[in-house]
C-alpha cells in the first residue's frame, strides 16, 4: 500500500511532466522522458557542476591544512539550506494542506501508510536536492584526498544524515508555513514576499561567493576554532564525512532519534492536520454608507484584484516594479563612485551619454513588465462575462492597460527622479530623462495587450501556460529590449552628433507616435476582436 501511495505522490509532484495542461491531455511517453532527462541535466550538470567547480576549489586546501572537517562541514552547511528550500514548499503542500487528504481517510487505508507515503515523498524531494550539493564533495573528497574504508562509510553516512535532517526540518518548517497560512488574509503577497527574498539572497551569495571563498581561504584557523568552540554539533558532522567513527555513531544516533520523534509527533497529530480546515473569522455586520462607482473604477478594481490574486501573474509580469526603484536607490548610493569614472572616459560628453544609456536602462528594466500580454488570456472561458455588462469593449481593454501603466510608470517615475538626482544632467535632458521611460511604459502596455488579442489563449487549464508559457509573452518582452537597445545603440551612430537633448526628444517623439497608432488601432478593433473571441 505504501508503495501505491508514494507512487501517487510522486506523481502527483511531478505531474507537469506527464499531463500537458496547456492542451489538456496526457503527454506522449517520448515527451515525458526528454523532460525528465532535461530535469536530470539541470540538476546534475548544471546545479551539481557548481558544486563540482566549488568542492575543485577548496577541497585540496583544507585538506592540505587539516581542515578536512570544515570541506564537510561547509558542505553538508549548503546541502542542508538547498534541500530545505527545495523540500518545504512541498511539505506544507502534501503533508499539511494536501487536497485528497479526505479522499484517502475515507478508504481503508491504515494512517500509517497515508503518512508514511507522504513523508517518504517529502524525504526522496530533500535527498534529490541535498544529495546534488552533497554526493559531488563526497565523491571528489574520495578522489582526490582520501578513499579509505573509514572515509568512504562517513561519506556515505555523512548523506544519509543530512538527508533525515533536511526531511525533520522540512516537516517542521512545513507546519510554521502551513499555520502561518492559515492565519493570513493575504497569503499571495506573502509568496511573493518570501519569493523575491529568495531571489535576493541568491544573486547576492552569487555576485559575493569569490569574496566569500577568498576570505574563508585566508582565514582558515579562525574559522575552524569558530564552528570548533560556538557550533561543536557541525565540527562532528565535518567529522563524520572524515570517518571519524564517534562522530558517525553520535550524529547517526542523534538524527535518528529526531527522526523518530518527528514521527511520533505526527502520527499522533496527522489526523487533526489532514481535517484541519483553518481559522475563519466570524463576520460583523456594520451599517455604512456606499458610494457608486463608475463603470470604468469597478472596472479597474476588478482587473488589480485579479492581478493581485495571483502570485505567478505578479512574479512574472510585474519584477521591474521591484528592480525599478532598486536600480534607482543603488545608483543614488554609487553615485560617487560611478560619475568620476564615466566622466573621466567620457569627457564633455559624459552628461548626455549617462543621460540616454541610463534612459535606455529604465526602458530595459520597464519592458519586464508584461500583465497586458496575458491579461485578455486569463479571462479564459469566462470572457464573455464581461462583455454581457453594459460598457464598450474599450472601457475593458483600458482597464486593462491602466494595472500596467499605473503598477510600471509610478516605480519608473520615482525611479527616472532618483536618477536625476544621482547624476544631475541638464533641464533639457533631465525633462525628457522622465518622459521618454514614461511613454516607453505606455507604449510596451498597448503592445503587449495588441499582441494578446491577436493571439490569445482561452483554453487553459493552468494560468503559468498563459503567463510565461506563450510565444507572444516572448515575444512581447524580446521587443522591448530590442527597443532598449535600439535607444543605447543608436546614439553611437547618430545620437552622439545631435546631442543628447535632441537624440532623447527624437525617441520621445516616435515612442508617442507609436503609442497613439496602437491606442487608435485598439479602439477602433478592439471591439471586433473581443467578439470574435467571446
Amino acid at each position: 500500500m505504501v508503495n501505491v501511495l508514494l507512487k501517487k505522490q510522486l506523481f502527483e509532484i511531478f505531474r507537469s511532466y506527464f499531463y500537458d495542461a496547456k492542451k489538456n491531455r496526457p503527454r506522449s511517453r517520448a515527451s515525458t522522458i526528454l523532460f525528465f532527462v532535461l530535469y536530470a541535466v539541470l540538476m546534475i550538470g548544471f546545479v551539481g557542476g557548481m558544486f563540482v567547480l566549488l568542492a575543485w576549489s577548496i577541497c585540496q586546501p583544507l585538506v592540505a591544512s587539516g581542515m578536512g572537517w570544515l570541506y564537510f562541514t561547509l558542505f553538508a552547511g549548503l546541502a542542508i539550506l538547498l534541500g530545505v528550500f527545495g523540500s518545504v514548499f512541498n511539505t506544507f503542500s502534501s503533508l499539511y494542506q494536501a487536497k485528497d487528504n479526505d479522499l484517502l481517510l475515507s478508504m481503508p487505508i491504515p494512517i500509517r501508510a497515508i503518512l508514511a507515503s507522504r513523508l517518504l515523498g517529502v524525504y526522496l524531494m530533500g535527498l534529490m536536492f541535498s544529495g546534488v550539493v552533497l554526493l559531488p564533495a563526497v565523491i571528489f573528497y574520495w578522489c582526490a584526498a582520501d578513499a579509505s574504508p573509514s572515509a568512504i562509510a562517513g561519506g556515505v553516512m555523512l548523506v544519509l544524515a543530512v538527508s533525515l535532517f533536511v526531511l525533520v526540518l522540512s516537516c517542521v518548517l512545513g507546519w510554521v508555513v502551513a499555520k502561518i497560512s492559515a492565519k493570513l488574509k493575504r497569503k499571495n503577497f506573502l509568496t511573493v514576499f518570501i519569493a523575491l527574498v529568495f531571489f535576493g539572497l541568491y544573486y547576492m551569495v552569487c555576485f559575493r561567493a569569490s569574496d566569500l571563498l577568498n576570505e574563508l581561504l585566508a582565514n582558515l584557523t579562525a574559522v575552524g576554532d569558530a564552528v570548533r568552540g560556538a557550533a561543536y554539533p557541525l565540527y562532528l558532522l565535518g567529522r563524520m564525512g572524515e570517518g571519524d567513527w564517534l562522530a558517525i555513531a553520535f550524529v547517526m544516533a542523534v538524527t535518528l532519534a529526531l527522526c523518530a520523534l518527528t514521527y511520533l509527533v505526527l502520527s499522533r497529530t496527522f489526523i487533526g492536520i489532514a481535517t484541519a480546515s483553518g481559522t475563519t473569522a466570524k463576520a460583523e455586520y456594520r451599517e455604512k454608507a456606499v458610494k457608486a462607482a463608475g463603470a470604468s473604477s469597478a472596472l479597474l478594481r476588478k482587473e488589480f484584484g485579479r492581478f493581485t490574486s495571483s502570485p505567478n501573474y505578479m512574479l512574472n509580469c510585474a519584477l521591474g516594479t521591484v528592480m525599478l526603484p532598486i536600480m534607482g536607490v543603488l545608483l543614488l548610493v554609487k553615485a560617487g563612485e560611478l560619475l568620476p569614472v564615466v566622466y573621466e572616459i567620457a569627457g564633455g560628453e559624459a552628461s548626455g551619454f549617462l543621460a540616454v544609456m541610463l534612459c535606455a536602462a529604465l526602458c530595459l528594466i520597464g519592458s519586464m513588465n508584461d500583465m497586458t500580454a496575458s491579461s485578455v488570456s486569463l479571462e479564459g472561458k469566462n470572457l464573455w462575462l464581461a462583455q454581457s455588462l453594459p460598457v464598450t469593449a474599450w472601457q475593458l481593454l483600458r482597464a486593462k492597460l491602466l494595472v500596467q501603466l499605473l503598477v510600471t510608470g509610478i516605480p519608473m517615475a520615482v525611479t527616472s527622479v532618483l536618477v536625476l538626482l544621482a547624476i544631475r544632467p541638464a533641464l533639457q535632458e533631465a525633462v525628457l530623462l522622465v518622459v521618454l521611460p514614461l511613454l516607453f511604459v505606455w507604449l510596451s502596455a498597448e503592445f503587449g495587450l495588441l499582441m494578446d488579442l491577436k493571439r490569445p489563449n482561452l483554453v487553459w487549464t493552468n494560468e503559468i501556460t498563459v503567463i510565461k508559457q506563450r510565444i507572444t509573452v516572448l515575444l512581447v518582452m524580446l521587443a522591448g529590449w530590442l527597443y532598449a537597445a535600439a535607444i543605447a545603440a543608436l546614439y553611437f551612430v547618430v545620437g552622439a552628433d545631435m546631442g543628447a537633448a535632441w537624440y532623447l526628444l527624437a525617441w520621445s517623439v516616435l515612442t508617442a507616435a507609436l503609442a497613439v497608432l496602437l491606442r487608435r488601432w485598439l479602439r477602433r478593433s478592439g471591439s471586433r476582436l473581443l467578439g470574435r473571441l467571446a
